[in-house]
């Protein structure tokens, strides 16, 4: 349904009113955890956020208030690398418009509850950036730069995510959707950057079906992306090795993603997405409660 709508606003505004928008509170609230306050207890409020240290000596009771709850700011960055141009067999749409309409459908999510958003595209080097604005009329803007971007380079993650690190001036949220199909060493360093400067980050794994599945049976052509070479040869052949070095890589990016404190995704691109951002919000609103 949603490759068939024409334009990333149409296909941001069917998943975020269509499910999204049906989850009680907002779900990203509560990622950017930053003490700012305490306030007294007023009937109705939340007793999670009641501080009893404060309690234990006045005798009284005092919320603590967070950053968050007034001005969340949400970096997304969009990996628009070759890789990310591929498309499967049966695939409604590439990697790179999945993860254009999901990084749009969070865009008009975070703006819709009156906070900040800015946006990163990216392969070897930082391609377009906006700086992060609360302003209604800022989607199109991110829209626009969305949808003019064309993927023909290879990816350099680890040093982009060095340098937006560092230019990344106030804390926030930092959401990546890329294939990450880059030197995962190199990469997991950069994220690292992130997490050194106090940013939560979440990373969306995106993958189209037949590079997780490999369906391949007759002789078939790849053709290389990211100057890889092209080559022809008989999938039944390889497809044990292929899938066996598939799940090292993921399995490496998972662990170092767990290592560091980092939300790993994942986020195939035949599972609808509306169903993929809801699963992963309703996800993210339970274990807040905790």
């Amino acid at each position: 349904m949603l490759s068939r709508l024409e334009g990333l606003e149409l296909r941001a505004r069917s998943v975020v009113e269509g499910y999204v928008a049906g989850l009680h509170r907002s779900p990203l609230h509560g990622f950017s955890i930053e003490f700012a306050q305490h306030r007294e207890y007023a009937p109705g409020d939340d007793l999670r956020h009641v501080d009893w240290k404060v309690f234990g000596r006045t005798d009284k009771f005092y919320l603590k208030q967070y950053e968050e709850e007034t001005n969340l700011i949400a970096y997304v960055l969009v990996d628009t690398s070759e890789s990310m141009r591929y498309k499967g067999t049966n695939s409604a749409l590439s990697k790179l418009e999945y993860a254009q309409t999901a990084a749009a459908s969070l865009a008009y999510l975070i703006l819709r509850q009156r906070d900040s958003v800015g946006l990163v595209t990216f392969d070897k080097e930082i391609r377009s950036t906006i700086r992060p604005s609360g302003q209604a009329s800022h989607l199109k803007h991110l829209l626009h730069v969305l949808e003019e971007t064309v993927p023909e380079r290879k990816t350099s993650t680890g040093p982009i995510f060095h340098e937006l690190a560092e230019r990344f001036s106030r804390r926030g949220i930092v959401i990546i959707f890329s294939d990450l199909f880059d030197d995962v060493s190199s990469m997991l360093a950069g994220l690292k950057h992130f997490r050194h400067k106090r940013h939560d980050v979440i990373v969306f794994h995106t993958l189209d079906a037949d590079e997780l599945d490999f369906p391949f049976k007759q002789p078939t052509r790849f053709r290389g992306m990211e100057e890889a070479p092209t080559v022809m040869t008989n999938p039944r052949s390889l497809k044990k090795a292929y899938l066996r070095e598939l799940q090292r890589f993921r399995i490496a990016v998972k662990a170092g993603c767990h290592t560091h404190r980092i939300e790993y995704v994942d986020m195939r691109t035949d599972r609808p997405l509306d169903q993929a951002l809801t699963s992963y919000l309703a996800h993210r609103m339970d274990r807040s409660r905790f």
